[in-house]
């Protein structure tokens, strides 16, 4: 019996052969992208799952009140971890973590590694494999070093028999390698080459390591069996009894390590999403995408049913039960997919590569046991739900209607068959207009004035003997020498996100309870001027002033939030000194635009400085990037010059939606041409069954035109209906992802006509090349067998 049923399985497909490419086109397409959109989304939901501790492994979040609303932040108190762990019985371990980037050298060579100060049980709190050493011991000594793999090939060229060997950092201090750890994973948030003492940051920081300010980020184990809802609530004044009362617009709580990847967004101090968004988004693109196909089968299945009625009608005849009929009809979907399937991973291995480089991740097409299961439950469902309606449609048919060639296309066929093109050019339509929102959004983030001018803007970071204002200031001097250089100097920030926050500005007036962060912006002479800062009044920091170490410069909005008027000339105290404000700049943007406008003030202090900027002519960056490398090992030896530009940094900052851009972009191309697909399939059976009808129309005198637009009229309405269909969709789905952004497009009403002409002109295309073709036949040829 099943060797029968397969052998009709190869007729029907010889018989139908356009059918048969259409459906495998499709189908195989829609798994492909199905499957690449599986292997991403399981990967992202892999993020930090790997620690054995993950079900007790939390992070210490704060929630800060500010004028403008609660911010979280995940920065904490130097001394967060070790008083948790002494005074809280729910805690199994606490650490602090700060990351680092520094030089490390061994001998003659010289590498800037990025790695993090830990307190000592950070072993037993991550599951990051050590190769050598051991977890208890390997942080105990304040001058020990833990390092990579990858590390340690570089600075010796082998990863054996290193426990006890130097390293130095910054050409300042000896560390001993105690311990060596594979890699880490690419499915860590966190990566890093190097680990060294927390201790050795709180030396560093010495008296500012205390309740007042944040910088280290804070990490727990709770003991199993921890209620943590009870244990936030116990915490959430923890700040401020460790303060005297003082810091109580700071609350502390914990939120599962592993989700923070996925829930990095919070608004008002609530967790409002983040990357989860993008795995949804992508989610019900694959589940719109395999629709389509799905649709596309079930379609093209009923359609072709007039050739098999005879088929149908003589199985039943003879005793053909019901539920064979629609076993073989579904083992012939099965099989159809199983097909697909088999195209659709040589498609997914061929796109593989340029899909990660789209992703920047390193998946691969890893055929374990969870992969395969995957792979078949996503086949077979879509194998049961493209061949269930011609499965229940076909083996339902009279046997004598259909012998005696009574049976006529129902009603219900055809509203299904009309339902599922208008679903589908629905799903199109909104992908069309998410595409398009995506990209006018990041055109916008791209193109937005921010205040400053970020071309050509060259920075890096102060090292070594360039720390010292006065080797600093002799650098900048140098720079400046260099043809290509129009300006420069040196900075407190890099402008790509907060740096550093203080709540120490007071004023006259000011609300005692008010504790707002200012944003802190330290610069040297010239900086602002190397930016196109644009001052809205008075000056920026000049020698030719003499003391203006003592003067302030505000932004419009800190300006507004202190209710000032004339500012110009005003006194404000800034951590208790007297500071004079000479200038207003123009409010500009040091975060992304998801974040909205803050409070700044810029100070002149070189000694604060820890970025050289400088302004590069267009066309000059490699002559100037070989000589100022140059400069910096003359002057700098030992240390190396990693630079970045700054509007190449601003662009990472929106790394997430422009992956999202290019990858929804190539989806929705896709999605539209496994709708056309379909469309033309359908076309061009419409065209076949009324063959005889077209040639007696043009025998009674219809034209071209007019039979094109009778064998169009009904795919136009059914599209236009899906058009009409998506577009307020389309709008709650567009305004509900702008919303993360604080500065955003309008919904312009262009955008949702562009998206609905497009699909009907392609719609129009291609039922219309049927239709022609169709039209175009000779009348005889209709007609002959009459």
């Amino acid at each position: 019996m099943l060797r029968h049923n397969f052998l009709v399985i190869y007729r029907s497909f010889k018989r139908f052969k356009s059918t048969f490419f259409i459906n495998l086109a499709g189908l195989s397409a829609g798994l492909a992208c199905t499957l690449l959109i599986f292997l991403w989304v399981s990967d992202e939901l892999k993020i930090d799952k790997f620690h054995a501790n993950d079900a007790q492994l939390y992070q210490v979040l704060e929630n800060r009140v500010q004028a403008h609303g609660i911010i979280t932040s995940p920065t904490t108190s130097a001394p967060m971890a070790r008083s948790l762990a002494a005074e809280m019985p729910e805690v199994e371990y606490a650490i602090s973590s700060k990351n680092i980037e520094t030089t490390l050298s061994v001998k003659d060579i010289d590498i800037k590694a990025k790695g993090k100060y830990v307190s000592e049980p950070f072993f037993k709190l991550f599951s990051y494999e050590l190769i050598e050493g051991s977890e208890d011991q390997v942080l105990a000594d304040k001058n020990a070093i833990v390092i990579s793999e990858n590390l340690a090939r570089k600075l010796f060229h082998t990863t054996e028999n290193l426990i006890g060997k130097a390293i130095e950092l910054r050409h300042e201090k000896q560390y001993t390698i105690s311990g060596i750890f594979k890699d880490v994973p690419q499915q860590s948030s966190e990566q890093f080459d190097f680990l060294t003492s927390f201790e050795v940051y709180l030396d560093f920081r010495g008296e500012n390591a205390n309740w007042f300010n944040t910088d280290p980020q804070t990490f727990v184990l709770l003991k199993k069996g921890t209620n943590v809802a009870a244990f936030n609530a116990k915490i959430i004044d923890f700040v401020k009894t460790k303060s005297n009362g003082d810091n109580k617009h700071r609350t502390v709580f914990l939120t599962p390590y592993s989700e923070r990847y996925l829930y990095g967004r919070y608004d008002g101090g609530v967790r409002a999403g983040g990357r989860i968004e993008y795995v949804r988004l992508f989610s019900i693109i694959a589940i719109f995408i395999l629709g389509i196909a799905c649709i596309n089968f079930m379609n093209l299945s009923t359609a072709k049913a007039s050739g098999r009625l005879k088929e149908v009608g003589v199985k039943k005849a003879i005793g053909a039960s019901r539920k064979a009929l629609i076993f073989q009809y579904y083992l012939e979907s099965v099989f159809m997919t199983m097909l697909a399937l088999t195209a659709a991973l040589l498609i997914v291995w061929i796109a593989l590569p340029q899909f990660n480089e789209i992703t920047d991740k390193k998946l691969n097409l890893n055929l374990g046991p969870d992969v395969i299961l995957s792979l078949l439950a996503i086949t077979l469902f879509t194998g049961l739900v493209s061949g269930s309606y011609p499965a229940l449609y076909l083996s339902g048919f009279n046997p004598v209607a259909v012998l005696k060639g009574k049976l006529m296309t129902s009603f219900g066929e055809i509203v299904v068959r009309k339902g599922l093109v208008i679903f589908q050019f629905a799903l199109s339509v909104i992908l069309i207009v998410s595409v398009l929102v995506v990209y006018k959004q990041i055109e916008f983030v791209q193109s937005q004035n921010l205040g400053y001018n970020k071309d050509n803007i060259l920075y890096f970071e102060q090292d070594g003997k360039l720390e010292d204002a006065k080797n600093a200031e002799v650098f900048v001097s140098e720079m400046k020498k260099i043809p290509g250089i129009e300006s420069a100097s040196t900075m407190g920030h890099d402008l790509t996100g907060h740096n550093s926050g203080t709540s120490g500005v007071e004023w006259a007036g000011k609300d005692s309870e008010n504790r707002t962060e200012f944003e802190n912006i330290s610069v040297n002479y010239d900086m602002m001027e190397t930016l196109r800062m644009q001052m809205v009044e008075g000056r920026t920091f000049e020698k030719s002033f003499g003391a203006d170490s003592s003067k302030i410069i505000f932004n419009e909005t800190a300006i507004k939030f202190m209710g000032m008027k004339d500012p110009i000339g005003k006194t404000v105290k800034l951590w208790g000194e007297e500071m004079q404000i000479i200038g207003v700049v123009k409010d500009f943007h040091y975060e992304s635009l998801h974040e909205k406008l803050k409070p700044v003030f810029i100070r002149l202090s070189p000694q604060s400085t820890y970025t050289f900027m400088a302004k590069v002519k267009a066309g000059k960056e490699q002559e100037v990037i070989a000589q100022l490398t140059q400069l910096h090992t003359r002057l700098n030896p030992g240390f190396a010059m990693e630079y970045r530009f700054l509007d190449e940094e601003y662009r990472r900052q929106y790394v997430s939606e422009q992956r999202v851009s290019v990858l929804s972009r190539y989806f929705a191309i896709l999605a539209i041409l496994i709708s056309c697909l379909g469309l033309f399939g359908l076309a061009a059976f419409t065209a076949e069954r009324r063959l005889k009808e077209i040639g007696i129309r043009k025998v009674l005198g219809s034209g071209v035109f007019s039979i094109v637009y009778l064998l169009s009229g009904d795919f136009t309405k059914s599209v236009a209906i899906g058009i009409a269909i998506a577009l307020p969709v389309s709008y709650y789905m567009a305004s509900s992802w702008l919303q993360s952004f604080a500065f955003s497009i309008d919904l312009k009403l262009w955008y949702f006509a562009l998206a609905g002409i497009v699909a009907l002109l392609i719609a129009w295309l291609t039922v219309g090349s049927q239709a022609i073709k169709a039209a175009n036949v000779n009348p005889l040829q209709c007609l002959k067998s009459e």
